[in-house]
């Protein structure tokens, strides 16, 4: 726990010595993580599976969170140190029986990493009604996030990786429809909404987490080959764009979790291992541009403070009542 008031952060490139092609390995070369525990969700495949194995050469004990843990179990089998458990992120019971299971293990918890997702698929709403891409991408991650605080806390000084994506292109959060009752359901501005609410709860994290230790960062892999576009048409599949491998997708990710640069840091958004700078709002010119930083919408703070409210609204899920409860056990 930290002392010192609060400090925002700037959102300005920090010069970490690496780039778009420095791979998750590379990051923890001289990284020590013996004795720390990491939970991943999702990652047993994509980037996340590249994010288990960096962390679990670095040393870590690596707890993946999946919907299918015999595909989970096979993917990991080999990498030293991971444990497997079911978590579906669109199943509030499965977050809370998933939480409650590591919380009951009595271990600190070192780093989460936010990283499991979908893109762009149909309409779907789960049994709360809540539409699919925000429910499973933003929501599940910030009730999972909320149930084990405890664990965040108990690390002393434990980091948060909440995965974004240049998704964020297609739009903010829209606060007056977030599940697309009032408006006609385009999967891209869902897709963006869900990744700017990536971002924008690192944001609030960042501030409410500080006081316990508890340091928060967003990231945007880069554009990357797996399952997660599994949804998309072949001509949106064909659409330009200079594509990573899994290797490097997964080290901004590795790199916000690991990285002693960022110590005293947090709140931003990254990409390419480093902080982002900050862009302006611009003429989207088609799927295939990269942008080359992060968007204003993305990591306004009154947004963040909004979404959390709403967040806690739409889950039932508060930190304080979270914390009182599990200190009355």
């Amino acid at each position: 726990m930290t002392s010192n008031e609060y400090k925002i952060t700037p959102q300005t490139p920090i010069s970490s010595g690496f780039d778009a092609h420095t791979t998750a390995l590379d990051v923890v070369k001289d990284i020590d993580l013996s004795g720390k525990v990491a939970i991943i969700t999702g990652g047993h495949s994509g980037i996340g599976i590249q994010t288990t194995r960096a962390l679990s050469a670095a040393g870590a004990t690596v707890i993946v969170g999946a919907r299918s843990v015999e595909r989970a179990k096979a993917a990991t089998a080999g990498i030293a140190g991971v444990e497997v458990e079911p978590l579906d992120l669109m199943e509030p019971n499965s977050i809370d029986a998933f939480a409650q299971k590591f919380l009951d293990t009595d271990r600190a918890l070192n780093i989460l990493i936010a990283n499991a997702g979908i893109m762009a698929p149909p309409l779907v709403r789960d049994s709360r009604g809540y539409e699919s891409q925000f429910a499973t991408n933003h929501l599940g991650h910030f009730q999972l996030t909320l149930r084990l605080w405890s664990a965040l806390k108990k690390a002393g000084s434990a980091r948060v990786v909440s995965l974004s994506s240049t998704g964020i292109r297609f739009g903010g959060v829209d606060f007056d429809d977030p599940n697309f009752e009032k408006h006609e359901y385009d999967k891209w501005k869902a897709y963006g909404q869900a990744k700017s609410a990536n971002a924008l709860f690192a944001v609030e994290l960042d501030k409410r987490g500080y006081a316990d230790g508890i340091r928060a960062f967003s990231v945007h892999p880069g554009r990357i080959d797996t399952r997660l576009s599994r949804f998309l048409s072949s001509q949106e599949r064909a659409i330009g764009g200079e594509y990573k491998t899994t290797e490097q997708g997964a080290a901004t990710s590795v790199w916000c979790a690991t990285s002693p640069l960022l110590e005293g840091k947090g709140g931003v958004y990254c990409l390419d291992c480093d902080i982002a700078e900050e862009i302006p709002a611009f003429s989207l010119q088609g799927m295939g541009q990269q942008l080359t930083g992060v968007l204003p919408w993305a990591i306004n703070r009154e947004m963040a403070t909004r979404l959390w409210t709403m967040s806690e609204e739409m889950t039932g899920v508060k930190l304080e009542t979270h914390i009182t409860s599990h200190r009355e056990k």
